[in-house]
């Protein structure tokens, strides 16, 4: 499916990855292929993204890796939306 983390300066991460888990404001979920539209609010956590993940440059220093090799970005709060395999997170 493909990925875009969108932050109010500019598009962080664009690309087809495996999962992505999210902070929802009713707890954390994860989101893969097929999987129903949804659109929900975010709380502060972590967008934590599955799959070959290829960050620019510019801005590979917002994310980190977890033990399980996860790529993942800390955010303060935001919405995501999934139709059609494309997840689209806004996050600040």
């Amino acid at each position: 499916m493909y990925l875009e983390i969108v932050s109010p300066e500019a598009t962080l991460f664009s690309g087809e990855v495996t999962s992505v888990t999210v902070p929802g404001i009713n707890g954390e979920f994860q989101m893969l292929q097929n999987h129903a539209p949804i659109v929900s609010l975010l709380q502060e956590g972590k967008v934590k993204v599955q799959g070959n993940v290829s960050l620019d440059e510019e801005y590979a220093s917002k994310f980190t890796k977890d033990q399980n090799g996860n790529t993942v970005l800390e955010i303060s709060s935001g919405t995501v939306e999934l139709k059609d395999n494309k997840v689209i997170v806004l996050a600040d």
